[in-house]
């Protein structure tokens, strides 16, 4: 089977999805997010039946397309946050409910939540083709189908000022980097002559081109992609649009659109950090490597004070962004060293577990407690232990506890950066995960040492499908910090 009937699956689901809402009455909307579970998971199982195209095959669609098993495993990365953000959504309906009320009399109150469930299909789909993105022209269409998607989402509750408010930031913000990745690719283009990234990695390794307009053009797609991934300093946006956006659309956004950016980031960047002609790889890795130093600062420190748990998680977003980013600035040069792709899809992968595994909480205690502050988890352990037993594993995760999948995300990181000699951007990296350690686990100080605030406070349901995914996520926390051959082995 190609690896494109993956997406034309996704998008199959997303369309069907969006017939059935116009045309079937549905006096509960959330069998349009099990209708949707089930699509991705029956994709995902799809994933492992696909079959690469042969060597021989010249068609130039693949030009445009990889189907090689880095761009397989970030569209598993895809469908697996798109299926748990799905789980989310719907234990979030009261709030979508809540603020999304139409205004007419006697309208029902799920007329605005059909679309909630819908929209992250068609997201899921775009980070799919942007995981295969191998021409500029792929590239520039793929992360603006996401993009595009994501501006509805996170402006989704138009009843809320914070959502709204995040809609319109992400909004200016995103269109300013879309207009500096067109002018980079525009500049790149002009320089090499192609938009094919093979093509472009062969003339800048030729010396036949103008180093200082290649220089140029990869200045501009830093800053563009630099937005994405949340690097300093274009992070500005991170803090406000996730603690603003919908939960369920606040973990979508960390985890598989960052994965997806990082993608690309990747490979855009090997063509700079490869090339053997002049000082294009010494410019490139020195470049990842202030910016990996100042996202790894920013975002540790300004974690440490933070008072809301979604606000403290997009900090730590940005920090596990400056991770990822010291891991491509020590990209290996000699063979023999672990591949920089294997390095940061392992990351990612861990990543994906522990944040999903988090949010889910965050998600659950919002709609319960109506609240997002740290405060809110006060003595979790004692009223809820089961929930306070998952968010003390993520945040153990997070912070990089050894027998976790973090651990090993974090070491491979730090192996490289020693292996590179790169002591400064190795101190950082040491200072980024001293501080993790204090603000994560003053989330499970509060669960744990402290009392509620609210002593008459009931224990928070959780469904059976939500518990079986949040075990499901814990088991594979824990397999990966034993064993991170697990994940390795899905790159190779």
């Amino acid at each position: 089977m190609p690896a494109y009937t993956l997406e034309l699956v996704v998008f199959g689901l997303g369309l069907a999805m969006l017939l059935v809402e116009a045309f079937v009455k549905l006096d509960d909307k959330r069998s349009l997010a099990w209708l949707g579970m089930l699509g991705l998971l029956i994709a995902f199982g799809l994933l492992f039946k696909v079959e690469p195209h042969g060597a021989d095959d010249a068609s130039v669609f693949w030009s445009f397309y990889s189907d090689d098993r880095t761009s397989l495993f970030y569209k598993g990365i895809a469908l697996l946050t798109g299926i748990v953000v799905l789980l989310m959504a719907v234990d979030y309906r009261t709030i979508v409910n809540r603020f999304t009320a139409p205004g007419e009399k006697n309208a029902s109150e799920e007329a605005g939540v059909g679309e909630f469930y819908i929209l992250p299909v068609f997201a899921c789909g775009s980070l799919m083709c942007m995981a295969s993105a191998n021409n500029l022209v792929s590239i520039f269409v793929s992360l603006e189908a996401v993009t595009i998607t994501f501006y509805i989402m996170v402006a989704y509750l138009r009843r809320n000022v914070g959502s709204l408010e995040a809609g319109v930031k992400y909004l200016i913000l995103g269109a300013l980097s879309t207009g500096f990745l067109v002018y980079g690719f525009a500049w790149l283009y002009g320089v090499t002559g192609s938009m094919d990234l093979a093509e472009i990695g062969a003339a800048l390794n030729s010396g036949e081109v103008n180093e200082t307009a290649a220089l140029f053009s990869f200045a501009l797609i830093l800053v563009a992609l630099g937005f994405k991934v949340g690097a300093a300093p274009f992070q500005l946006w991170i803090p406000d649009v996730y603690q603003g956006a919908p939960t369920p659309i606040t973990a979508f956004l960390s985890v598989a659109s960052k994965a997806a950016g990082f993608v690309v980031l990747l490979r855009v960047s090997k063509l700079f950090l490869e090339s053997t002609a002049g000082e294009l790889s010494a410019h490139a890795a020195m470049a990842f490597a202030v910016i990996a130093g100042l996202t790894l600062l920013y975002g540790n420190l300004a974690a440490i004070p933070q008072t809301n748990f979604k606000r403290l998680l997009a900090y730590s977003s940005i920090a596990h962004a400056g991770f990822l980013l010291a891991a491509i600035a020590a990209a290996p040069s000699e063979e023999g060293s672990m591949s920089v792709f294997h390095v940061v899809g392992f990351y990612l992968g861990a990543y994906l577990l522990m944040t999903l595994l988090a949010f889910m909480v965050v998600g659950l205690v919002r709609v319960h407690r109506d609240s997002e502050e740290i405060d809110a988890y006060r003595g979790l352990a004692k009223n809820s232990p089961f929930l306070a037993l998952v968010l003390l594993i993520s945040m153990a995760s997070l912070a990089g506890v050894p027998l976790t999948a973090g651990f090993f995300g974090k070491f491979f990181v730090f192996q490289l950066v020693v292996q590179q000699q790169m002591w400064l951007l190795l101190a950082l990296v040491v200072i980024g995960a001293a501080a993790g350690f204090y603000y994560y686990l003053k989330v499970a100080a509060a669960m744990f040492w402290q009392e509620p605030k609210d002593a008459s406070a009931a224990a928070i349901p959780v469904s059976g499908v939500s518990k079986v995914v949040m075990i499901a996520l814990i088991v594979l926390i824990i397999a990966a910090g034993f064993a991170p051959g697990l994940i390795l082995g899905l790159l190779r």
